[in-house]
């Protein structure tokens, strides 16, 4: 099994949904970073359950603590471990589920693998594994900004109600101010009535984050097998739910022409610049110094609160009732997950990029 994200700057992790904790060990932070344990604490917040009525009812408070690594409020350089207790669990609402194969889930899968599972929460597949890369992508968060190095992400689409693909058309520092996490609060409001009207029949539903890098430097990435986007990619994919990712104009360029797409470089004022952005700030694998713009796609959630035809780990077909508190709409919590992968990725690539010439 696979636990460590990253090349450079890695992140292991540990630890299951109903275990003694979640945590990780954070290796290849650069020296002399700043940790702001509240700042990270925070990203931990923006993550945590029992936010609003729109998320799940679970209450957990999530306190990380930083084990290694950090001397007087700086990296030292050396390994970062950290570890978040498990403090809410409610482990008999899945006993019903120990011997069913719950649809869409990791349940079937997981179990053909490796010839067990953990039946609470989903163990190891639980999304609450990521804590851990949220604590990672604070401190990759926390070392780009000494390299003025910004990452944002926000929701901009609840099932059919979307905002427009510019990015630019939307105030950012708005994005914390209601639960969805929408820079729109008109079009917040109706994403916030859809999921409680979503929430309400038992069911669930998906949409896409939109995620925004500024500030990133030209020559991240590589020609061949590691390129920006491809690592983006993996790292957004490799969320729990996550079915799709595109950047620049994405799928949507494919109805128009090159003469249409091509970014066009002009001399501005003595730096090479690009009149529009529709690579989306990557060009041959490797970044071009224009804002990094990706999309993310999360499909419903997978428990629903309301019979479900399924079968035993005996072939037995059943209907399955699934107890717990669940969320309706994964994305308004997966927000500052994909600003974390993304973050991780950046400082990856940024910290690869030092090893390419004297």
């Amino acid at each position: 099994m696979r636990n460590t994200f990253g090349h450079i700057f890695t992140l292991t992790t540990f630890g299951e949904s109903h275990g003694a904790a979640i945590g990780g060990v954070v290796d290849g932070m650069p020296a002399g970073i700043d940790i702001d344990l509240a700042f990270i604490q925070s990203e931990l917040d923006r993550r945590r359950p029992g936010q609003s009525r729109i998320t799940t009812g679970r209450q957990e408070g999530d306190v990380v603590e930083l084990l290694s690594g950090v001397f007087e409020g700086k990296s030292t350089g050396c390994p970062i471990g950290f570890v978040v207790r498990n403090t809410n669990q409610h482990s008999s609402d899945y006993e019903n589920v120990r011997n069913v194969y719950r649809p869409s889930h990791a349940d079937y899968t997981y179990s053909q693998k490796y010839g067990l599972r953990d039946h609470r929460g989903g163990g190891r597949s639980s999304a609450r594994e990521t804590i851990s890369r949220c604590v990672g992508g604070a401190l990759a968060k926390l070392a780009l900004r000494q390299l003025g190095i910004e990452v944002v992400a926000y929701t901009s689409q609840v099932g059919s109600i979307g905002l427009q693909r510019d990015y630019r058309q939307y105030d950012l520092t708005q994005i914390e101010t209601n639960p969805v996490r929408c820079p729109d609060a008109a079009v917040a409001q109706q994403m916030e009535q859809l999921i409680l009207e979503v929430k309400e029949e038992g069911d669930t539903i998906g949409g896409i984050i939109t995620g925004v890098v500024k500030g990133c430097p030209v020559g991240l990435g590589e020609p061949a097998f590691s390129k920006l986007h491809a690592d983006l990619g993996a790292a957004m994919l490799g969320i729990n739910a996550v079915k799709g990712f595109e950047y620049g104009e994405g799928f949507d360029g494919v109805g128009q022409r090159g003469s249409e797409q091509n970014d066009i470089f002009y001399n501005d004022g003595g730096r090479i610049n690009t009149r529009t952005n529709h690579s989306g700030g990557i060009q041959g694998g490797i970044s071009n110094g224009q804002d990094i713009v990706f999309r993310v796609l999360f499909k419903p959630v997978a428990t629903q609160l309301r019979p479900q035809p399924t079968v035993n780990k005996d072939g037995e077909e059943i209907i399955l009732e699934v107890k717990g508190r669940h969320d309706p709409c994964v994305l308004p919590r997966a927000v500052p997950v994909v600003e974390a992968m993304a973050a991780m990725t950046i400082l990856d690539h940024y910290l690869l990029n030092q090893t390419v010439r004297l």
